[in-house]
């Protein structure tokens, strides 16, 4: 799958498509979650429900943030790639998501099993798309999106919240 064009997502987007090394999409889409997987999984438990900050998210909310919004990425890659250009795409709201995410009884293993399975999912819809279909783009507001700019911002997105948590937690 070819990396978008600037015309085929939000210039918000390009921050995390720019995360993205050159090569072939779908062996990055795999060291991607290969990554997302070992570095979730190998956190300090006396790290899972830190906040580096008043109002930010702890690692376990970092990670469903992920998960809830790969599924939100998935499906408007679905809208773009089945050429549904009648369906209105809004945005989400991150913060409301990860205030009723109630991750304080779940473990960091099951977070990452959830993470994974989205994963696996949104990997066979990006694989099954034709080339073609990657190029259509949907009515996301403001700025229509295609399928393949998504599949590109799911990896970047990740990239970008490892490094945070590199940063701001470890």
């Amino acid at each position: 799958m070819q990396r978008p064009l600037p015309n085929e997502h939000n210039p918000y987007f390009a921050n995390y498509i720019d995360l993205v090394e050159e090569g072939d999409f779908f062996e990055l889409l795999k060291k991607n979650t290969k990554e997302t997987i070992e570095f979730f999984g190998s956190l300090p438990a006396e790290k899972l429900d830190y906040r580096y900050a008043e109002g930010k998210w702890t690692l376990k909310e970092m990670l469903l943030h992920i998960t809830d919004t790969e599924r939100v990425f998935a499906y408007r890659a679905l809208v773009a790639g089945r050429g549904d250009n009648v369906t209105i795409l809004y945005s989400m709201d991150e913060n409301m998501y990860a205030a009723n995410g109630h991750v304080t009884n779940r473990t960091m293993v099951d977070l990452v099993e959830e993470f994974a399975a989205v994963r696996i999912a949104s990997e066979k819809l990006l694989a099954n798309l034709t080339e073609e279909q990657t190029y259509f783009l949907a009515q996301q507001k403001p700025y229509p999106v295609s399928a393949r700019a998504l599949g590109y911002v799911m990896i970047g997105h990740i990239i970008h919240h490892i490094r945070v948590a590199k940063e701001r937690y470890l």
